[in-house]
């Protein structure tokens, strides 16, 4: 994709349906922040950063997780971006996108695990995301279809136009789902489980969310997306039940660090500790269904749907590095091989 090339004096505010102006003082220092995050959620914390970060003038541009790293590789010669906030580490981990962050300790990040950070301090995480089947009981109870628990379940033939997902070459959601099967499986029975369950898909959107919003209101009966979506579609009264496979349940974490051609990294690493601050990471158990911060508390959510408080029994050991590498050529073998 041949993103346009942007002069810093272009205005942000023009290139995102979400753009997010925290205070208007004229003499506010001012960042761009690229983010994969949900609209909900940068517009709730931007709530409070509003609060703490009175001389800062925040723009957001929101992009899902493949056009986000596409956007940052095609500007990386003349860098719009002082901050990468909440994208998916397995991009980050690409070198052509590493290579454009400047290592920065943020304030607080000392105390996050070690697998949750970079060795040199050019990304750490505080949140993550996992993949689920959002699977809706009212439909599925009235087309006579058993409870799916694994992707070989949905296999069935009996699912045939039944199953949404999200595309892996926009979606960091789908991308995650299938570098999951295909580290579980291997290359040779990982690629055939996808083809074969693409022949019961309906389609595939842009969105990791959307496949969960279209099974929670009945228009199919599952929807591959993400676990807290479906934790919040379980709270708001839909039929659904959130099922997290017991073949290759995969999951990413969102990763945010300081762009080293930004013009303004003062502010810009202001931004980045208040990510890490005590008021960021208690607005995060209501978006956020994996937090590496220690001492944040899970979800309400995650216990009325269901979900393990070890989630190290239900997840699959993703390696991070791995899915970073191979990406390009899994994406390249998606499109040849599915391609739709």
């Amino acid at each position: 994709m041949n993103w346009p090339v942007l002069k810093k004096s272009t205005a942000i505010l023009g290139l995102s349906a979400l753009s997010v102006v925290i205070s208007s003082q004229v003499n506010a220092g001012e960042i761009t922040v690229y983010s994969a995050l949900e609209e909900d959620e940068i517009a709730s914390y931007l709530e409070v950063a509003k609060q703490e970060l009175p001389d800062v003038k925040i723009n957001v541009l929101r992009l899902s997780t493949g056009d986000l790293g596409a956007r940052l590789i095609a500007e990386a010669d003349n860098p719009q971006a002082d901050v990468v906030w909440g994208f998916a580490v397995t991009n980050i981990l690409n070198p052509q996108i590493s290579d454009l962050l400047e290592p920065y300790a943020v304030a607080g990040g000392a105390e996050l695990p070690e697998s949750y950070r970079a060795p040199d301090d050019r990304w750490f995480a505080a949140t993550g995301y996992m993949g689920a089947l959002c699977v809706n009981t009212e439909r599925l109870a009235e087309k006579g279809l058993p409870m799916p628990t694994s992707w070989e379940d949905l296999l069935n033939p009996a699912f045939k136009g039944e199953i949404v997902m999200p595309d892996p070459s926009s979606s960091g959601t789908g991308y995650l789902q299938v570098a999951a099967i295909l580290q579980g499986l291997g290359e040779e029975k990982g690629w055939q489980l996808i083809e074969d369950l693409d022949k019961n898909m309906a389609q595939y959107t842009s969105s990791g969310s959307r496949p969960c919003r279209m099974a929670q209101v009945g228009e199919y009966t599952v929807g591959a997306s993400l676990s807290f979506v479906a934790m919040k579609s379980i709270e708001q009264g839909y039929p659904l039940k959130m099922v997290l496979p017991s073949d290759w349940a995969g999951f990413e974490l969102e990763a945010s660090g300081l762009m080293a051609g930004s013009d303004n990294k003062e502010d810009a690493k202001k931004f980045l500790d208040w990510t890490l601050s005590s008021s960021a990471t208690d607005l995060y158990s209501q978006y956020k269904s994996i937090i590496t911060v220690p001492g944040v508390p899970a979800s309400p959510l995650a216990e009325q749907a269901g979900l393990p408080s070890d989630l190290s029994q239900v997840l699959f050991p993703m390696d991070f590095a791995k899915s970073g590498n191979e990406r390009n050529a899994i994406l390249d073998k998606w499109k040849s091989t599915v391609g739709r």
